[in-house]
């Protein structure tokens, strides 16, 4: 996982600090290490290097640990945080970046405060990027296509996305997606509760 710094050292910390909380939010549940791979879909030794700070989640894994532990990517991530100002300004907000380098970021638009009823961000989803598995948690979702052309898994169907069209449903519903075009895809995203 990565921010919006590119230092090294800032993203190894970033790792380490994520890695300290999900170990936490584990241990204040009294959840194994094993039960909770299970649950979220990965192997012991992968939640053990994540818990470390040596290896970065895929943003699917870190949203079905959130859901696991009954908090969103965000707390995890410590940015749920209250804002002085209702404006998030261009080139202000916070972008996380998950999985190897190439992978999917999500740039803030909201200031995801604990308790807030929704939740914004724009997923950048470089060329031939893709969700990591399908992800339900209880919610509803709307978003639209900024730029590029994306595969939007919704249950059992599958849509082929470009930029100006748009999408909603209910969360409960596995969902996934993909970028099957040839730039980076931009997608304007809300989601009730704040899952993210």
């Amino acid at each position: 996982m990565s921010t919006e710094n590119n230092n090294p050292t800032d993203l190894v910390a970033a790792s380490i600090q994520l890695g300290v909380r999900l170990r936490h939010a584990r241990h204040l549940r009294n959840l194994t290490l094993k039960y909770c791979a299970d649950a979220a879909g990965c192997s012991e030794g992968q939640l053990s290097k994540v818990e470390r700070g040596v290896a970065d989640p895929s943003l699917a894994l870190l949203h079905r640990l959130a859901h696991l532990y009954e908090s969103n990517v965000s707390e995890l991530l410590g940015k749920a945080e209250v804002a002085n100002s209702p404006v998030l300004f261009s080139g202000n907000r916070y972008v996380s970046t998950f999985g190897a380098a190439g992978g999917i970021s999500l740039e803030r638009l909201d200031h995801a405060a604990p308790g807030s009823l929704l939740q914004a961000h724009i997923h950048i989803i470089p060329v031939g990027a893709k969700s990591d598995g399908l992800i339900e948690h209880v919610g509803e979702e709307v978003g639209y296509i900024l730029e590029g052309a994306v595969k939007l898994t919704i249950g059992g169907e599958q849509y082929e996305l470009k930029e100006g069209d748009g999408f909603h449903f209910m969360s409960q519903v596995p969902h996934g997606y993909e970028n099957i075009g040839d730039v980076v895809a931009r997608i304007y995203w809300v989601n009730t509760p704040a899952t993210f």
